[in-house]
């Protein structure tokens, strides 16, 4: 069944609701990974945990990061367990949204005495472009469903020119 973004956000804001009510706060945030994953399960919603994503800086390959949850190929859940959300936790999921190139983040924190919410729009997520204003990553038109490279020869010879020396 084919959903929109607002009700697939609605249905995750259930599950996390539901996990909070039953675990309350106080919990590491990997305990609210896994139960949130069970809840998603029993939704019958599609989703991949720890996913990772390459980081670009101006076409060139910087690292990865993984995403706490990838749901349904649309949106990139970020998950918290502390106290109170800052504004550094809102501007590293906005960044996570840009870099995946989707249009909706969630942030949801389980460390608070109430659940804290919030939804995160990409300011940089263009559906008709024909070449993505993404910024983070500039060739994410070159990158299919499996996230693998489509082009890789629009990276040049070396994909990853900044290859770190393991100590």
């Amino acid at each position: 069944m084919i959903q929109t973004i607002d009700e697939l956000t609605y249905k995750i804001n259930g599950c996390a609701m539901k996990v909070h009510n039953t675990l309350g706060n106080g919990f590491q945030e990997v305990i609210y990974q896994r139960c949130l994953a069970i809840e998603l399960k029993r939704e019958g919603i599609s989703f991949v945990r720890e996913q990772e994503h390459t980081i670009y800086y101006q076409g060139i390959n910087v690292g990865t990061r993984r995403a706490d949850f990838v749901v349904e190929e649309k949106v990139i859940i970020e998950l918290k367990a502390l106290v109170n959300l800052e504004d550094v936790h809102l501007a590293q999921a906005k960044n996570y949204v840009v870099a995946y190139d989707f249009p909706i983040g969630l942030l949801i924190n389980f460390g608070a005495t109430s659940l804290q919410f919030k939804k995160i729009f990409n300011p940089k997520y263009n559906l008709k472009s024909s070449k993505s204003n993404n910024p983070v990553n500039p060739d994410s038109d070159n990158y299919g469903k499996d996230g693998k490279i489509q082009n890789p020869n629009s990276f040049g010879s070396d994909p990853n020119p900044l290859k770190d020396n393991k100590h």
